[in-house]
């Protein structure tokens, strides 16, 4: 009889395995890699902040949904190409994102043990964003006062470091990849603007990227993984 509790208390334990959980908060600043500006890959420009949460269902993977809102200003002055600085566009915008996807573990990250936990981890999933839909005319930024929306790949990678038995720190650098060409202004394909004028430029061929980076601050609850029940 003691050998079938024993059994179902392991079974139990297995079936509730690393049911914990974290939410917490990302701030740090946002850029942009298109046909207007700079094209450093971490170079940020303005503000960015939001919220996420994990689930962690091992010491090597968690599932993870976050909301971010950042801004960001492409400067052609700042470029470090000629023909961008002689053209001198200016270009401002701000993106709202939700994305959700899976965070791995470069090494078994044990939240309930005693001691440091540390590690580099990935992150990758799908990211649904809305930023302003506007055009150049005239060197000027023309905002047509709406909002258009697109779909990105996430490709993050970061550090993360438990402060105490609760708080996790982290940093962490996440590039989008985006499907459209218009987060500088560059190719209103939408609009009937591009049939009116001609307000199309730069390569039209490759489509925009988006990058935030900065630091996370989250709080660990939930059970106790089954996996340390035994340990």
């Amino acid at each position: 009889m003691k050998n079938y509790f024993f059994s179902i208390l392991v079974l139990l334990c297995v079936s509730l395995r690393a049911q914990t959980y974290e939410i917490g908060v990302f701030a740090g600043g946002a850029n942009n890699i298109g046909d207007v500006g700079r094209t450093n890959f971490i170079l940020p420009s303005d503000i960015a902040y939001g919220g996420l949460f994990k689930w962690n269902k091992s010491k090597r993977y968690a599932w993870r949904a976050s909301v971010i809102y950042g801004k960001f200003t492409a400067d052609d002055s700042k470029s470090s190409m000629a023909s961008r600085k002689q053209r001198g566009y200016v270009v401002n915008n701000s993106i709202f994102e939700a994305s959700a996807g899976l965070e791995f573990n470069f090494v078994e990250y044990n939240l309930h043990k005693l001691g440091p936990a540390f590690t580099p981890y990935l992150y990758t999933g799908v990211t649904y964003f809305r930023y302003d839909y506007d055009y150049i005319d005239a060197g000027q930024q023309i905002s047509l006062d709406q909002k258009d929306g697109s779909f990105a790949i996430p490709m993050v990678v970061g550090v993360k470091r438990r402060l105490n038995q609760f708080l996790i720190i982290g940093a962490e650098i996440g590039a989008r990849y985006t499907f459209t060409d218009n987060l500088d202004a560059s190719n209103p394909e939408k609009s009937n603007v591009n049939q009116q004028l001609d307000v199309d430029f730069g390569n039209i061929f490759s489509d925009d990227w988006y990058v935030f980076s900065g630091v996370t601050l989250t709080y660990t609850f939930g059970r106790k993984p089954c996996s340390d029940c035994f340990e």
